[in-house]
């Protein structure tokens, strides 16, 4: 069993921070890729972005310059901070990591529970 588990989600002001936290645990024999996505109501679900298992990121445009994504492998776990955040950044946030479970396995997309980002004055 593998269990994608965020927190730091919540309530901010515009042109406020925050600080998401997605940690995986449970039969883990290696994370590749890890990232978020996020859906607002009424929308698809988009990507924000990824980080590779070598530290290689990727952004969506509507975030470039305004977040970072980083990982801790030894806590097999990835990070999300988003500054100068807006309204339409309100969202639910899913964060993913493309694992195996075992040395033979194939690789498999395991998805965290989703937390709400709510940016309101």
């Amino acid at each position: 069993q593998v269990q994608l588990v965020e927190s730091g989600g919540g309530l901010v002001q515009p042109g406020g921070s925050l600080r998401l936290s997605c940690a995986a645990s449970g039969t883990i024999f290696r994370i590749n890729g890890m990232g978020w996505f996020r859906q607002a109501p009424g929308r698809e679900r988009e990507l924000v972005a990824l980080i590779t298992k070598v530290g290689n990121t990727d952004y969506a445009d509507s975030l470039k310059g305004r977040c970072t994504i980083s990982r801790d492998n030894a806590k097999n776990t990835v990070y999300l901070q988003i500054n100068s955040l807006k309204p339409e950044d309100t969202a639910v946030y899913y964060c993913y990591a493309n694992l195996q479970v075992g040395a033979l396995s194939y690789d498999s997309i395991y998805w965290g529970q989703g937390t709400q980002v709510t940016v309101s004055s």
